[in-house]
């Protein structure tokens, strides 16, 4: 049975303790703030537990060129892209996910921070000017102890199972494999695209990654983050399941592009 609004009815279940408690159905996204816009869960909580999380296929209509890959698609069909200009995309797209995980976790004003340099780089802003914003920034939030005891041990990902789930960029190098060391992890990519801005060599869009990782328009890096998050997030407490979703921030649009690439072929 379905109540207003189209929120399933709590139904009794067994929980992992051997309990039976009510089991509600739950759509996360896809207009949930700082969530990926387009991406739908749909979860069963048991309290505040997540059982079980299913994940619908991306909505039709999205762009055909992802904005945050686009220098990378553009450099596919042979059209000239400089490193720095694929860098100043990398360094805003991570700043961009650094700025909804920080909200998710309740920290709103480094979130704001992200937003800005995001904002800036975007604008075009000189290396001179972003260079030490960032550095402080980085310095900040990487350093943070409450940010790190919040986080710490959420949404564990191995690199070999990254690696088996066929799972590049940040994701899979982010040693140690929590929501601390994704976003560590995005803050040292950060300055190493920050100090790439200038440069005016060529993007190998095979070699030089995109921000979530190998560029590949039939299976785009986000294909990959997605299908890691249902098994993640089961025995997730609600909290801590947005945190990892917002800690490897698969782009739907990625996914929507990889299906007008197919349906034209």
């Amino acid at each position: 049975m379905e109540m207003p609004g189209g929120l399933a009815m709590a139904e009794p279940g067994e929980d992992r303790d051997g309990l039976t408690l009510d089991r509600l159905h739950v759509p996360l996204g896809p207009f949930l703030a700082d969530w990926p816009a387009g991406l739908t869960l749909r979860v069963v909580l048991q309290g505040d537990v997540v059982q079980r999380a299913d994940l619908d296929d991306p909505p039709a209509g999205g762009p055909a060129d992802p904005f945050w890959s686009r220098p990378w698609l553009r450099a596919t069909t042979g059209e000239p892209v400089c490193v720095g200009e694929a860098a100043r995309r990398r360094a805003a797209a991570h700043l961009d996910s650094l700025g909804r995980l920080l909200s998710v976790a309740g920290w709103p004003a480094e979130a704001v921070t992200a937003r800005r340099l995001r904002d800036d780089l975007l604008e075009e802003a000189p290396a001179s000017a972003i260079l030490p914003r960032a550095e402080r920034f980085t310095r900040r939030v990487g350093r943070s102890r409450t940010l790190y005891w919040l986080t710490r041990g959420v949404g564990l990902l191995s690199a070999a199972d990254a690696r088996a789930a066929s799972v590049t960029g940040p994701a899979v190098r982010a040693a140690g494999g929590d929501v601390p060391a994704r976003y560590r992890q995005w803050l040292t990519e950060v300055m190493d695209a920050v100090r790439q801005l200038d440069a005016t060599a060529p993007l190998n869009p095979v070699a030089q990654e995109s921000p979530r990782g190998r560029w590949d328009a039939e299976r785009p890096p986000s294909a990959a983050l997605v299908k890691l998050l249902p098994r993640l997030l089961v025995g997730a407490e609600l909290g801590a399941a947005r945190l990892v979703v917002a800690s490897l921030d698969p782009d739907p649009d990625e996914l929507t592009a990889c299906r007008l690439e197919v349906a034209r072929g």
